[in-house]
């Protein structure tokens, strides 16, 4: 029987290890507490432990039942459209506010795909920025402006 191996899977997986481990070195920076006086270093440490595991247990599919998927031609449309968006809320935020850098970002994130229809594209949109708005300002009291100046 031949074992095949899934690259991309051990890629992720390793990727996975690499940012989990990171966090996990960060936080032993901080005081970790207990699990009942949780200090500073003990959620990083969580998640950064669960990420690791959860890598290597990509790794551990990747290569005991991989699988073998031709490799497509790379969407540009898709890929340029997602990094020109990423890139337009890093230097809009700050001027524009969140609310219409938010709205832009998604409506230039909804580009990759050929199949929406600008309407689609807009409903998207506006809900995305209501949902970010109430779960990022509001919920989570991050103090960014709204509006710009």
């Amino acid at each position: 029987m031949e074992r095949r191996r899934s690259v991309p899977d051990i890629l992720a997986g390793s990727l996975f290890v690499v940012i989990g481990g990171a966090f996990v070195v960060g936080s032993l920076g901080y005081r970790l507490g207990d699990p009942v006086r949780m200090g500073p270093g003990y959620f990083p440490l969580l998640v950064g432990a669960i990420v690791a595991a959860l890598g290597l247990a990509i790794i551990v599919k990747g290569l005991v039942a991989g699988e073998v998927l031709p490799f497509g031609p790379v969407p540009w449309r898709a890929v340029a459209a997602i990094v020109l968006a990423i890139l337009f809320f890093g230097f809009a935020i700050r001027r524009l506010g969140f609310v219409p850098t938010s709205a832009v970002t998604a409506l230039l994130a909804t580009l990759a795909s050929p199949r929406v229809r600008p309407l689609t594209a807009v409903a998207v949109a506006a809900g995305l920025t209501v949902a970010a708005t109430l779960i990022f300002v509001i919920g989570l009291q991050l103090r960014i402006p709204l509006w710009g100046s």
